[in-house]
């Protein structure tokens, strides 16, 4: 077998170049829709939890689909895991590869990736592949684990192996994936999504290949890459040099409720680099609650920059996804550090940790990059697999993102109710849960029990939602931001922490306050967990908010008039629903005095 590694790529023109970039970008967001559309589990068919793209040889990304972003710029770490776990050392053509070990470069161990090769001309250039999360592989609680000793608690582990080989299905492979999942059916269902949607993607590379010749097309990606690479470049270039430092603390780790988990980010830039320091986070954890270092940490740390400096809806010129937006940006981690831990640790809760990172550059960098940064989000995915036995003694398992909020913005109020930071997952329809899953949603709306940060642009508005269990049955629930509320910038107010309660409409009083994660929780008939995302830190001077968009918020039961008053200098005549210009003009001046 013979490997291109460098082909004879040639300098493009630019029409070939911007068509070449336009049917990587196709490719990607088809295979991404293939997968999504054809799989059978809600987390990936509805939440679209998932990622698609073209490698090079090398591991470089190509394209991938502007889906999660905690996908983007994972599968390449994936790559080099596979290089040194492929059960015979050899790509053959036919051939499938899964792989998950958080330990050879996955981000985690629910989120499968399938690989194949691409030939062409009996040659191998590049690899499709894609990740996605599972419904359940086996682990010690269904679905999702928190309070686990090791990574062998996590589930099924696979480095390198082949379901398919030269074409001819592992047959042993799949029987063993089938016999040791809660939820085999949709497991298998979605890996053999995954597999169409990989290999629809290969055939596309092929039939780039035939159309354009392997020169050109190589020569096209190569320059796409050194173009988003200069790109970040230059966005990094306008930061000035200089060491920035944030700081955080986490709950806790799942198991010892008393111990917070600090993280610390020092945001080195010299020139038109930047690296991403994590020395000073707290020491690796007993439990789950730890951060694969190649899969997850390092791709956290892309994730934020580009959302800094490559934004689509502020940038004047789209960059393309791909690994050279990866380049300037480099990761330190110590071994042995929650966001590098060393093996076998477990380190499948690793969602709240990379957010809170990515809170943290941003409230780093807030110093020097006013008009760029917001004030501190939720930070906090809200994660939580529900799960029961069916009479007939099959399990059904639920897994469920809950959105949170944005921390407001420079030119305007923090979104709403959203996926963030590092995640953009899709909500669940309530009606196919209640088709498919023993559960009902008694409440789903934006938390009006406490306000969201104040400022000149408030912050966003987090989720409430609950979510009632018909059966008897078992929680486990991966969340954050408890104790530490999202910060206000620039004069604006913190936001609020998040909240989760279990409750029975049939035990009336009975409001149990949880933890901000906990693992395998049996619950009864009946039981409710509602969840309250944390609301998003204000921007900028209260004082400065505009009076109507104060009422607005007081009429539409988000802050009250003594708040209005107190925080905001805006006095309201709530009767007429009008602001009382001349009062609130005297009360603001006499706030603005007395600061």
């Amino acid at each position: 077998m013979n490997v291109m590694t460098n082909p004879d790529a040639i300098t493009v023109d630019p029409i070939t170049l911007q068509v070449i970039r336009g049917s990587f970008e196709t490719i990607a967001e088809e295979m991404g829709h293939v997968l999504y559309r054809m799989s059978f589990s809600s987390i990936i068919r509805e939440s679209q939890d998932l990622g698609a793209g073209l490698f090079d040889v090398n591991f470089n990304t190509l394209c991938e689909s502007e889906s999660t972003p905690m996908h983007i710029g994972s599968i390449p770490g994936y790559l080099r895991g596979i290089a040194e776990t492929l059960e015979d050392d050899t790509w053959y053509e036919g051939d499938v590869v899964v792989h998950n070990h958080p330990y050879f470069g996955s981000s985690h161990t629910p989120d499968l990736a399938i690989v194949v090769p691409v030939f062409y001309q009996g040659r191998l250039v590049g690899f499709a592949g894609n990740t996605a999360h599972h419904v359940d592989i086996g682990a010690a609680t269904p679905g999702l684990i928190i309070d686990v000793p090791d990574v062998y608690a996590e589930g099924m582990l696979f480095a390198g192996t082949k379901l398919y080989r030269k074409g001819e299905p592992n047959n042993a492979m799949w029987n063993y994936i089938r016999r040791n999942s809660r939820a085999a059916q949709q497991l298998v269902a979605d890996i053999e999504a995954q597999i169409a949607s990989a290999r629809l993607g290969a055939k596309r590379f092929v039939e780039l290949l035939d159309k354009y010749g392997e020169a050109t097309v190589f020569g096209a990606a190569n320059q796409l890459m050194d173009y988003a690479e200069r790109m970040t470049r230059q966005r990094i270039s306008e930061i000035p040099d200089g060491d920035y430092t944030a700081e955080g603390w986490l709950d806790d780790d799942g198991r010892n409720r008393d111990r917070q988990l600090k993280v610390k980010v020092t945001v080195r830039v010299r020139g038109d680099e930047v690296e991403v320091d994590l020395t000073g986070s707290a020491d690796q954890t007993p439990t789950a609650y730890n951060v694969p270092f190649e899969g997850s940490t390092k791709v956290a740390a892309y994730a934020g920059f580009r959302k800094l400096l490559l934004d689509a809806a502020t940038s004047d010129v789209r960059v393309p996804s791909n690994e050279g937006s990866f380049r300037p940006i480099r990761v330190t981690a110590p071994l042995g550090s929650i966001f590098n831990p060393r093996a076998p640790a477990s380190a499948e809760a690793r969602f709240t940790q990379c957010n809170r990172m990515i809170d943290l550059i941003i409230r780093a960098l807030a110093p020097v990059m006013p008009e760029k940064v917001i004030a501190g989000s939720s930070a906090s995915i809200s994660f939580a697999a529900y799960s029961g036995v069916r009479p007939s003694g099959e399990y059904w398992v639920f897994l469920e993102v809950n959105e949170g909020a944005y921390g407001g913005r420079p030119r305007s109020d923090g979104p709403d109710s959203i996926d963030n930071l590092m995640a953009n997952t899709r909500n669940n329809p309530l009606e196919d849960l209640a088709m498919h899953i023993p559960m009902i949603c008694d409440r789903y709306e934006l938390r009006d029990d406490q306000p969201p940060g104040a400022g000149e642009f408030r912050g966003g508005i987090g989720v409430v939602k609950a979510q009632r269990v018909l059966t008897t049955a078992f929680i486990t629930h991966e969340s954050e931001r408890h104790t530490d509320a999202p910060w206000g910038i620039f004069g604006g107010r913190d936001g609020t922490v998040g909240r989760c309660t279990i409750t029975n409409p049939n035990r009336p009083g009975d409001l149990r306050e949880m933890p901000s994660k906990f693992s395998g929780l049996a619950v009864e008939a009946n039981d409710v967990m509602t969840y309250y995302s944390p609301n998003g830190g204000g921007y900028g001077d209260p004082l400065n908010r505009p009076p109507v968009k104060v009422l607005e918020d007081v009429l539409d039961g988000f802050c009250t008039v003594a708040d209005a008053r107190e925080v905001y200098g805006v006095i309201l005549d709530i009767d007429a629903e009008t602001v009382d210009m001349a009062a609130t003009e005297k009360r603001r001046a006499a706030m603005q005095k007395a600061s």
